[in-house]
């Protein structure tokens, strides 16, 4: 089954959205909420699969609400308005509901849920490692054993669990931090950070260990501050 959240601030659309989501076999609703806001709120203490959301919304709208989420699951957006739909697939949205849309069109997008979730399970064995050339060589290295990444000019020092040196490889930190998972985050123009390692986080550095500290950049303070609030126990 397929977790799904439905988020829209018109009741007749959001009554609607839940409604197509009963009835298509493989989706579960886990929620319906008429804001981002109470979205924001279910997701600090819950997970979903994918979220079925409206774009235009007060307060928070449904695109700058995606784009918040640390790792936001896979994202059907639904709007009345066409000329979101290039901003939409930008965020890598899957599919893009233009209303007023009927089942047809709800099942067509659910299917690419259902085909996107499944080829991302049966790559998962090979998305849980990355191959590093290094030296003359090809490494392979787990990606759930990386501590964090340190890029220098056009070369990145991949820090890894149990070992004493970095692998040096020639990669730009974009491209690796496209294929890291949502466990990992960019928390400095030089820094990727595995945050199922961080042991500590004082004032605007991260620490791993005793020896290890990790600065906070000002460009990613906010996003890495919303992360953080979003693990807060209250």
């Amino acid at each position: 089954m397929i977790r799904c959240l439905a988020i829209d601030d018109e009741p007749l659309a959001l009554g609607q959205l839940v409604a197509y989501i009963s009835k298509v076999p493989f989706l579960e609703l886990a929620a319906q909420c008429q804001s981002a806001l109470e979205a924001r709120t279910f997701l600090e203490h819950d997970t979903v699969d994918a979220i079925f959301c409206d774009i235009n919304m007060p307060d928070l709208n449904g695109m700058d609400f995606v784009k918040s989420l640390t790792a936001p699951p896979l994202v059907v957006f639904t709007t009345a308005y066409s000329e979101y739909a290039v901003e939409g697939f930008r965020v890598n949205a899957v599919d893009y509901l233009l209303k007023p849309f009927g089942l047809q069109d709800f099942q067509r997008a659910a299917n690419r849920l259902k085909e996107r979730l499944e080829g991302a399970s049966s790559m998962k064995e090979e998305e849980d490692a990355l191959y590093l050339k290094t030296d003359y060589r090809v490494v392979k290295v787990s990606i759930s054993d990386i501590r964090y990444i340190e890029g220098m000019s056009e070369y990145l020092k991949v820090w890894v669990e149990g070992e004493p040196k970095p692998i040096i490889t020639l990669l730009a930190m974009k491209k690796i931090e496209e294929r890291l998972p949502g466990t990992f985050m960019r928390i400095h123009r030089s820094y990727i950070v595995n945050l199922n390692k961080i042991q500590e986080v004082n004032k605007n550095r991260v620490i791993l260990d005793a020896k290890t500290y990790l600065p906070v950049g000002d460009l990613y303070k906010e996003a890495f501050q919303r992360y953080l609030q979003s693990r807060f126990i209250r």
